[in-house]
């Protein structure tokens, strides 16, 4: 049997040929380079202070507060109880709503944080709307203290350029955290240490909010175990850099030597 072939169909078929083999490398070249963008933009990311690393045994022990403030003088006699400060971030909606439970912590030396103006998903806003809400809730805050906060945790834990962006044009830092207690998940104080114990080390910062269940039980049990690990407590200001660092890509922060 013969093969017939005329000189248009063969013209036909290289043409084709030629067509899908350049199709598939310029697919292949889009798909690297956008690899390459994505891989880029990971690694140039924002990122928040979720730890320090240090050679000192601290940690900073750090308590949102955005409910209520029936828990706040029981919080305070147990930081007196251990003589230990701690950072409170607060939402502006509470420090208007409870300015004397504000005015009790500042007087009683612990540091204050800014937690946003309403508490919203900061990630959906712009750069000028987060800017509002954290000018918000550092008006009140001054306004009772007399001092601006410099340190912001966003709500919810949302992050992302824009809003590491936004605290920095409002001259705060952005604190995130390394250890969760998942207190408000209804988790009493040995189910809250369970969750610490193995993984707490110098430079870890650990969240709790006030006004949950077991907010005072677990808040003792806590301070006197980390303590018991021969951890100092401090505020988040005592435990970060200020000046020469940078943030890894695990969000820890890190000294950079001179």
């Amino acid at each position: 049997m013969f093969l017939v072939f005329n000189k248009q169909k063969i013209i036909s078929y290289i043409v084709a040929f030629s067509t899908v083999a350049v199709l598939f490398f310029s697919a292949g070249l889009f798909t690297s380079k956008n690899e390459a963008i994505q891989t880029s933009a990971k690694a140039n990311k924002l990122l928040p202070i979720y730890s320090v690393d240090t050679n000192d045994n601290k940690v900073a022990l750090t308590i949102n507060c955005a409910w209520n403030a029936d828990d706040i003088d029981r919080i305070l006699d147990t930081l007196s109880k251990y003589d230990v400060k701690v950072t409170f971030f607060m939402v502006g909606d509470w420090v208007k709503k409870y300015p004397e439970a504000v005015k009790k912590i500042y007087e009683a030396g612990h540091e204050i944080g800014n937690h946003s103006d309403t508490h919203p998903h900061v990630n959906e806003m712009t750069l000028e709307k987060n800017m509002e809400q954290i000018q918000k809730c550092a008006d009140k805050i001054e306004e009772i203290t007399g001092t601006r906060t410099t340190l912001y945790r966003a709500p919810y834990g949302e992050y992302n350029d824009v809003v590491i962006k936004s605290a920095e044009a409002e001259k705060h830092i952005a604190i995130q955290w390394s250890l969760d207690t998942l207190d408000y998940t209804g988790l009493n104080a040995n189910e809250m240490w369970e969750r610490l114990n193995n993984k707490i080390s110098n430079g870890s910062i650990i969240l709790m909010h006030n006004g949950t269940e077991h907010t005072l039980e677990g808040l003792d049990f806590l301070i006197y175990k980390i303590q018991e690990k021969g951890y100092q407590i401090v505020t988040v200001s005592n435990l970060i850099y200020k000046d020469n660092f940078i943030i890894d890509s695990t969000g820890k922060q890190k000294l950079v030597n001179n």
